[in-house]
């Protein structure tokens, strides 16, 4: 079983899109597709076979002052307003509507990890956790703290996977994978540092399972890293990653650095056909 695992990072994900584009245009298919923060929204689109559909997301929908602004942190106490991205726009009648139909019918398993506020543990979903027009799903593993109110999902208080589990390689091959392709949106040399982390988590009082895994997050994420590094050099893993560090921010909006990422991982799929 082939698998694709992609981390997201916010607009960065455009280098994600270009990846899964290209993996379309090739008819490229991966048996199990993990999806983590903006890389669920990706790996979504990719299975309904929607080629595009995630570049003009983060070419256009994202960029609106009604997806990501500071007027929605004052009126809706959320940055991201979610609903507008996942139903006004993703909706059936929406601008650009998911196909939720050929989605359903893939025989592609998708997993999304979303980080359960209370608990401060990962919950791994799949499928048939994504209902026609109910795209909440991919909202909770998007949500991030602090700049976000939680965002509640099958009564549960969720924040961004990343947070709990970041490069979730070894829940791919326990799940039975062969080989995995790991989408990275930050060069595979990229190692976190938690200072900004640990200012933000003091933020965190309602949730301090939340506050103790942003603490934790660096530490966890560069030992992931280490570990597909690994893997890589026993030819399980083919990591695939911007070769220079995007000067844009999870949530930035410069479009020049957004096309050139997408570019970039459009490119960098070639290498996907040699290693499977």
């Amino acid at each position: 079983m082939i698998g694709v695992i992609d981390v997201g990072g916010g607009n960065r994900g455009a280098f994600g899109a270009g990846f899964f584009d290209y993996c379309l245009d090739e008819k490229i298919v991966f048996d199990y597709c993990v999806g983590i923060s903006a890389g669920s929204a990706n790996v979504s689109s990719y299975i309904a076979k929607q080629r595009g559909r995630n570049y003009r997301f983060y070419t256009k929908h994202n960029l609106s002052k009604e997806a990501i602004s500071a007027h929605n942190l004052l009126t809706k106490h959320s940055v991201v307003d979610f609903h507008y991205i996942y139903t006004v726009v993703s909706g059936e009648d929406g601008a650009d509507p998911f196909d939720y139909d050929t989605f359903q019918k893939s025989n592609q398993k998708m997993v999304v990890v979303v980080t359960d506020a209370e608990s401060g543990k990962p919950n791994y979903y799949t499928n048939d956790a994504m209902q026609k027009n109910q795209y909440g799903l991919l909202a909770a593993s998007c949500n991030i703290p602090v700049i976000n109110q939680p965002y509640m999902f099958n009564g549960r208080a969720c924040y961004d996977g990343g947070l709990v589990d970041p490069i979730p390689i070894e829940h791919a091959f326990e799940e039975g994978c062969d080989k995995v392709v790991v989408v990275l949106t930050r060069p595979k040399d990229y190692y976190r540092t938690n200072e900004r982390d640990k200012t933000v988590a003091k933020l965190m009082n309602k949730y301090p399972a939340v506050r103790r895994a942003m603490i934790r997050r660096a530490e966890l994420y560069n030992a992931q890293l280490d570990l597909i590094k690994a893997y890589e050099k026993l030819g399980k893993v083919l990591i695939i990653a911007p070769k220079e560090a995007a000067h844009i921010d999870t949530l930035g909006k410069d479009t020049t650095v957004i096309q050139a990422l997408y570019d970039e991982g459009y490119d960098q799929a070639r290498r996907v056909l040699e290693f499977i």
